[in-house]
Order: structure tokens, then sequence, then C-alpha cells
């Protein structure tokens, strides 16, 4: 399955696509979270937040994740208003979020023009537990639409529900990256042949998991890094796929 990968801002890029050019918008935008002050939010960079201080690995870093509340919730009005504008009638949109950013990105993707249609989780089983507390191993899906859904071009029944541990060792690629497994699912909520966009593309996992789908990708990523990260597994994806289809035409 093809796909396009755009190194750059992504209100940018997303200006310079076409109407109705996508059948669905999954990201996982950087949400802020994990400061409980505004000092806390803005002085500490993604790494500090989210990887251990003897992590050894080399990571780097991105942007966009030492906004407040409402600078979180007018950027991603604008862009998921430009996502909305790129997305056929009757499309759909699944946005990452954790507990803190769920009231303001349910009010964004409401404000840009999208059905809200409501809640999936994520449970990873390796969090770590808290004394006292409970233990914080779930982050949350938002899913809307644009318009009325047509489950006819894409009678699926998805679960609500998605559960596993996000990479580690070699295979962990960013800071946030989530499981191939999961995203391989939540693409499916895209009809088949149908294109996925990502406008916070990461290392590429919501693209390699639309490509082994049968699904086309259009994907972007600001980090310079990321983003080479992100082409490199994209293009292994696809030699792969076209690997499996010599073999079965050979056979």
């Amino acid at each position: 399955m093809p796909f396009s990968l755009h190194h750059g801002d992504a209100l940018t890029v997303l200006a310079g696509l076409p109407d109705d050019c996508v059948d669905s918008v999954i990201t996982d935008p950087p949400y802020n979270s994990g400061g409980r002050t505004a000092k806390e939010r803005t002085s500490r960079t993604a790494r500090q937040k989210y990887t251990s201080a003897d992590a050894a690995h080399d990571l780097p870093d991105f942007t966009g994740e030492n906004m407040d509340q409402r600078s979180y919730g007018f950027w991603l009005t604008q862009i998921m208003t430009e996502a909305h504008r790129l997305t056929k009638t009757g499309g759909t949109a699944l946005i990452f979020s954790d507990w803190r950013q769920l009231p303001v990105s349910s009010d964004a993707i409401q404000a840009a023009g999208w059905l809200w249609r409501g809640i999936l989780t994520w449970h990873k089983p390796q969090a770590r537990p808290q004394k006292g507390r409970f233990t914080q191993n779930c982050e949350f899906i938002l899913w809307a639409s644009n318009g009325p859904v047509d489950a006819a071009r894409n009678p699926v029944c998805l679960p609500g529900l998605y559960s596993a541990s996000q990479p580690s060792g070699k295979s962990r690629r960013h800071i946030t990256q989530k499981p191939v497994s999961v995203m391989r699912e939540l693409v499916k909520i895209c009809p088949s042949q149908g294109t996925v966009l990502d406008f916070c593309a990461g290392s590429g996992s919501t693209g390699v998991a639309a490509l082994l789908e049968g699904r086309d990708f259009i994907g972007a990523e600001k980090t310079k890094r990321y983003s080479t990260i992100a082409a490199d597994r994209l293009k292994e994806t696809q030699q792969q796929l076209l690997t499996q289809e010599d073999c079965t035409l050979a056979a």
C-alpha cells in the first residue's frame, strides 16, 4: 500500500492537502501531561517526563509538550479543524489522551466540527504501582466522526478496550511509542483500502499498522530524527509486504 510522509509542522502540512483526501485521522499528539503545576509543565522535557533517568537509550526529545490546557485546547482545535476538512463525510478520528487532557480534548474535537462518539481505553500491563494510589495504567482514545458513520462501507465490530505493553529495548523507537498490535486494531475503523492520516507521526507506528492492514497512509512529523525513523520503518514495512506478495504469487 502507498504512503507519504511529510517532515514539517502539522498545521502547515495539513493546509497543503486537498479536501476529502482521507478516511480516518488516527494520531497521538503531545498532550502535555505529567505536570501538577505550571513550573513542572514547563521545566521538564518530554524525555524527562516519560523516561527514567537511567534509561539506556538515546531517544530524542520532541516539541509541543509544554503547553498549558488553554494553549493545548486552542492548538488541538485548530489542527482538528484542518483534519475535519481533509476527512470524507462519514470518516472517523481517533485521538490519544491521558486523563488530564480528556475534557479539553473532547471540547477541541467538538469545536472543530466533529461528532464526539465516545472513549476507548488502552491498558498498559507493565505500569508502575504507586503506594496509596490507583495505578495509572490506562491511556484513553477519544473517537469521533465527520457526520453519520456509514456502517455499510466498513461493517466492523471493534472492541473498546485494548491491552498491550509499550515497546521496550531495541523495539522502542520513540519516547511515547504505541504498540503496533494496538494500532493494527485501531486502523480497522478506516475502511479497507482507505487512507489513514497521522499528523503527529512520531516513529511511524500508525503508518506501519495502516500498511499492514491494507490501508494507505499520510503522515506528518515535526522532529527530524523521528521523521527519518518513521520513513525507514514505513519503507521496511512496504518492502516486507511486497516480498510476501511475491512469495504468494510464486507459490
